[in-house]
């Protein structure tokens, strides 16, 4: 086996806690010691083995054995491709074929399914194998897989989704194993701790929070997306019964329970003690909103952790030490002559392995004085070896992000992304800044705006917002967002364009698609 595979292996057999998935029909959880997945995933590996598949993939609910066949992959040396299933008003037809094409597209051979995906996916599968996970994750083991002792990829992880076209980044498993150590040294994981998730796992920080829990030989306590999406509040109660001490979640998450934490009661979440904000720009207001918030039940606000993590980078790159809470930097920003104060999250020190730097030579613009500003690089033991179908990169290179930021003492500070500045009369703005205001609107949805800038060749050049709203009265909203925006960023939206809920195009991960937005919006305005 890898050595990542052997770690896993060796967690797995020793560990004195369990795996707990939640059952969503009867909405109770389902209790597994960790040694019952890790016959389940031996199982797995042994049809990967017959199959003799170097790379597999993986669609479904996060059940036992679905989350089993994630190191039953790496058990039998093939690179693990995780792929989600239909979204809302998704053809199911064309997902199936479209989902294999994409695994066809990296080299996989076999898939491993269950339930209505597994149907969809056996109906259109032609030169691709495809497997019921209840079939071949069954717990029953008599002998131990022996697997190859060498592999190059441990993980196929999909990557720039929401700015540009979709790549899939090559995870060996040496950095995947390196990747999850530095968690595990960073943030203080063993078999004291509880962790929960209910993060997409073909999301990179969904599989590296599983991995790390598995690794750490924690309890870990998984429910399926859908389930959050469905009541975002059954988030705090499962944090409640699993008495959970670490969680983590998008940045969208903190901002929606804070906004309606008025609806809460009877909460005890006194046992949290690391609460990590990645995957989206932090927004430091609703992050702290949500702190004091949830204090009235016992919620510790040192428990705040904003991090910064890359797919590239088999998610993590900077986390903060646990129990500093949400540590701020407030910038200066000159626009038009005139300076106004932003507030930005710092995002914690590289974890260990990982190095970054600020390459301010780095073609670039930004509005942020007083700081060394530049594209954030980054390199060390948890880099991809590169992009499937491209050439691999020097491990002894700085790898550039696409994101903007500087560094304090206190660590990383990422302000924007390069690719997604709006210039407006020779000024620019970050994207972010403009979308978290205008969710302050009565009506707007949180976490449903895109702020974009339209070029020349549209009627109305300039920024441009789109919105989801939901409210009766649009005038008044668009009239209070223009001069929100106008006062607080100092430029004058040249349109606000409101959207039924759930209009918004996002990535299979729920991040916002705001490069289609904007070509739909300057096609619209021709």
């Amino acid at each position: 086996m890898t050595e990542l595979a052997a770690a896993l292996s060796a967690a797995m057999s020793g560990a004195s806690t369990t795996l707990s998935v939640l059952d969503t029909e009867a909405g109770t959880w389902a209790h597994h010691p960790w040694q019952e997945v890790h016959a389940r995933a031996e199982n797995v590996a042994e049809r990967i083995a017959d199959d003799e598949s170097k790379a597999v993939g993986l669609v479904g609910e996060p059940t036992v054995e679905f989350v089993a066949a994630i190191p039953g992959a790496f058990f039998a040396g093939a690179g693990l491709s995780i792929l989600p299933g239909p979204i809302r008003r998704a053809d199911p037809e064309k997902w199936a074929q479209t989902t294999l094409d994409r695994f066809a597209s990296i080299g996989v051979t076999s898939v491993f399914s269950h339930g209505d995906e597994l149907a969809l996916l056996s109906k259109h599968a032609d030169t691709i194998a495809v497997h019921d996970l209840l079939e071949v994750g069954h717990p029953h083991r008599s002998t131990s897989f022996r697997g190859p002792g060498t592999a190059d990829v441990a993980i196929l992880q999909g990557t720039a989704g929401s700015t540009g076209t979709p790549r899939t980044a090559q995870i060996s498993p040496a950095a995947s194993l390196a990747n999850l150590r530095g968690l595990i040294e960073r943030v203080n994981v063993n078999d004291r701790s509880r962790l929960h998730s209910w993060l997409p796992i073909y999301h990179d920080m969904g599989l590296a929070f599983l991995l790390t829990a598995t690794l750490g030989q924690a309890d870990l306590w998984q429910a399926p997306t859908s389930a959050f999406a469905a009541s975002p509040f059954n988030w705090l109660q499962w944090l409640m019964e699993s008495k959970a001490t670490m969680t983590a979640a998008p940045n969208m998450a903190f901002n929606l329970i804070g906004k309606y934490a008025g609806l809460v009661k009877d909460l005890d979440l006194s046992h949290l003690g690391f609460t990590l904000n990645g995957g989206e720009p932090v927004d430091c207001a609703g992050y702290q909103r949500f702190a004091d918030e949830m204090a009235r039940f016992g919620f510790n606000p040192n428990s705040l952790a904003p991090s910064y993590g890359l797919a590239e980078s088999t998610c993590a790159v900077s986390v903060p030490q646990p129990f500093t809470g949400l540590r701020v930097d407030d910038v200066q920003v000159i626009s038009d002559g005139s300076e106004t104060t932003r507030r930005f999250a710092v995002l914690g020190h590289a974890i260990p392995g990982m190095e970054i730097r600020i390459n301010t030579d780095a073609e670039h613009t930004t509005e942020v004085t007083g700081r060394d500003v530049g594209e954030v690089e980054v390199r060390g033991t948890s880099l991809m070896t590169g992009y499937v179908g491209e050439t691999p990169i020097d491990p002894n290179a700085w790898l550039p992000t696409g994101d903007l930021g500087y560094l304090t003492d206190d660590g990383l500070v990422v302000c924007g992304r390069a690719k997604e500045l709006i210039t407006v009369a020779g000024r620019n703005v970050f994207p972010n800044e403009i979308e978290r205001i205008a969710a302050e609107i009565d009506g707007v949805r949180d976490g449903c705006v895109v702020a974009v800038g339209t070029g020349e060749a549209s009627a109305r050049p300039g920024l441009v917002i789109a919105a989801e709203f939901k409210g009766d009265d649009e005038p008044g909203a668009r009239s209070q967002i223009v001069a929100r925006v106008a006062s607080h960023c100092g430029v004058v939206p040249a349109d606000v364009v409101f959207l039924k809920p759930g209009a918004l195009p996002r990535t299979s991960s729920g991040k916002l698609r705001r490069l289609e937005v904007k070509r739909t919006l300057e096609g619209a305005s021709r």
